[in-house]
């Protein structure tokens, strides 16, 4: 192991004792480490920072080079205090500027039309069972595909009708209470589950025939066929995504509460915690994710206008 890798493992050690995951650095870091290994470099500079970062292996319309660039940033730093030489990248160096992707608004029927497909393209009873589910789940509570896949046996509450998603994106775990239809579906699903895989070899929720827990590629790419074999958005700009689901979920529920009358400014960060952001910054955007929003947003000012005047 060259002095390099092993200050970059003692590096990703120092930050995780301090509370940091690292997730993207574990990844990053190692790959980085050995392209200056194999190019006999033994001091970061801004130049070989710049060679690596932006390999043309990435688009650089994508936030790729942006994230290989803070990573190498972190660790430059560190080793700025080992060897004097180390250069330092500055901060914009290498600017991302993200452009939200419209998402595609899931309808109820567009839902239940994904839905039928499943058992059409997926003849297997139990591999049909656990994609329907899944894709019900996603559409009834905005949650993440990843949160889905990692769910475990003991995150329902079954008596309460409550699901538990713990330690997701930002490091937090939280409840989410679930409509008593959604509870139904889910026990029913265990009960199909348990017919075929008894024993389940692991402790998640959703399994495979193999007893072994879904692979995001294979649903990722069982949900596109979906998308195409029943039409869903076929007249959509772009096909729709799984994360639509939650763009879905989060536009319905706001559009549910205008149409009621609520005070969804004070409803809002009631949302974002359901949904797991990390402020209420990040669930504003979806005000603006659908046409209707923003008529019911514009209806509900001008009344509010006219009772002020």
């Amino acid at each position: 192991m060259s002095a390099l890798a092993e200050q970059a493992e003692q590096y990703l050690r120092l930050r995780r004792a301090l509370g940091h995951r690292l997730d993207e650095a574990a990844r990053l870091l190692p790959r980085f480490v050995a392209y200056l290994d194999a190019a006999g470099v033994t001091t970061i500079t801004v130049d070989v920072a710049l060679q690596w970062v932006q390999r043309p292996d990435a688009d650089p319309s994508s936030s790729v080079w942006a994230r290989r660039m803070t990573v190498v940033r972190g660790f430059a730093r560190h080793m700025s205090g080992i060897d004097p030489a180390t250069e330092i990248p500055p901060v914009g160096l290498i600017v991302f500027r993200q452009h939200r992707r419209p998402p595609f608004i899931y309808s109820a029927n567009d839902v239940e039309a994904l839905m039928a497909q499943v058992p059409r393209l997926v003849p297997t009873p139990l591999r049909a069972a656990t994609f329907a589910t899944m894709i019900g789940l996603l559409a009834a509570t905005g949650m993440r595909i990843g949160e889905v896949i990692a769910l475990e046996h003991g995150d329902i509450d079954w008596a309460e009708g409550v699901l538990i998603v713990r330690n997701t994106k930002f490091g937090k775990s939280r409840e989410l209470p679930l409509h008593p239809t959604t509870v139904d579906a889910l026990a029913t699903y265990r009960e199909i589950r348990d017919r075929h895989v008894p024993t389940p070899g692991r402790s998640t929720f959703f399994v495979s025939a193999k007893k072994t827990p879904i692979i995001y590629t294979d649903f990722g790419a069982t949900f596109r066929a979906l998308i195409a074999g029943s039409g869903v958005g076929s007249d959509a700009p772009r096909p729709p995504r799984i994360h639509d689901l939650r763009h879905s979920f989060a536009v319905a529920t706001l559009v549910r509460w205008y149409r009621a009358g609520e005070d969804v400014g004070a409803l809002l960060p009631r949302l974002s915690t359901y949904l797991g952001h990390l402020t209420p910054t990040y669930t504003y955007w979806y005000l603006s994710a659908a046409p209707e929003l923003l008529d019911l947003a514009a209806t509900r000012m001008e009344k509010a206008r006219g009772t002020n005047r």
